[in-house]
């Protein structure tokens, strides 16, 4: 099974963004030698609990500190950004490390309307992603008017991130899909099959790639892994209840925690849709998932406040899925 990591550097309370950060990039070493296939990282910002907002700036120390493994965006919100300085800066990382970059390319705009507006965009930008992302695709054949330099040329995997109507845009421009069940796994899997039975083939990809994104966390007990994802799910509740995405907390100062209702409504409901559990139990549930949605990869995105039981579950995960 190919299995890859996003990591989305989120900040841990009582550490500093700059922590966090380096804590991604050590990340990525281990995960190398864990023998994970790729290593991307997020774009994000304005938000408190996520260090974040570069991820070409971050992708490139993590391509220095690494010699194999796979580094790239998970993503890049296109709608943010100039096609031609995306192209431009997705050429410097391949030149500098040719035959590892990766181009994850996503149509999400800022988290809230204050930081929307500081990025000089709105929600309806969303809507010109497809037009952005065959902008930035004619950088690197040379198509465009403009020579994105140095671009031109080189070839870098582009991946098109979605939770619905992306999934057609990476079927109609022959790209590979990432897909998470955001909205439930029945229209993660339309989404699939629709993907599939449209995907068009291009220079980048001859046939249909799914890559399937989830939480995943494993330890020597099915508690203990639960736990794993006690801190993140107090997260999401925290920020729908007070609209913020503050730092993650402890696992046990979560669960100590007196909630109204609706937190502990949210709460549990942010707690549903992630795989927990022992190493033979992963590797079941894996295999189910695969044989559900025909995924040719599965991208694990795990947070948590302990490090080190989160860089344990990664170890055996690879252990369970043969990742070694």
């Amino acid at each position: 099974m190919r299995l890859s990591v996003l990591d989305r550097s989120r900040t841990r309370e009582g550490h500093s963004p700059a922590e966090a950060l380096r804590d991604t990039v050590e990340f990525a070493r281990r995960a190398e030698a864990l023998g994970y296939h790729r290593f991307w990282v997020s774009e994000h910002h304005g938000v408190p609990g996520v260090a974040g907002s570069a991820p070409t700036v971050l992708a490139a120390a993590v391509a220095a500190a690494t010699s194999r493994i796979r580094v790239g965006t998970g993503g890049v919100m296109l709608p943010n950004h100039r096609p031609l300085v995306v192209a431009e800066q997705f050429g410097v990382l391949e030149s500098l490390f040719p035959g590892r970059i990766d181009m994850g390319l996503g149509r999400s705009v800022g988290f809230t309307g204050p930081v929307r507006r500081a990025l000089g965009h709105d929600k309806d930008d969303a809507d010109r992603f497809e037009g952005q992302l065959v902008e930035l695709l004619g950088y690197f054949t040379g198509a465009n008017e403009v020579p994105g330099l140095p671009a031109e040329g080189l070839r870098v995997p582009a991946f098109v991130l979605a939770t619905g109507a992306g999934a057609g845009i990476a079927a109609r421009h022959g790209l590979p899909l990432v897909i998470g069940a955001v909205r439930g796994e029945e229209p993660m899997l339309r989404a699939v099959r629709d993907y599939r039975a449209e995907f068009r083939p291009s220079p980048l990809a001859a046939e249909p790639y799914v890559v399937v994104s989830l939480s995943v966390a494993v330890a020597a007990t099915a508690e203990e892994a639960w736990r794993l994802l006690v801190p993140e799910a107090w997260a999401m509740a925290h920020s729908r209840t007070r609209g913020v995405f503050p730092p993650l907390r402890p696992a046990a100062e979560v669960l100590a925690l007196p909630m109204t209702a609706r937190e502990r409504s949210l709460f549990e409901q942010s707690l549903r849709g992630h795989l927990f559990g022992t190493p033979a139990e992963i590797a079941e549930s894996l295999d189910a998932l695969v044989a559900r949605t025909g995924a040719d990869e599965v991208l694990v995105t795990t947070s948590t406040h302990d490090r080190a039981a989160l860089l344990d579950s990664y170890r055996l995960l690879a252990d369970a899925a043969g990742g070694r």
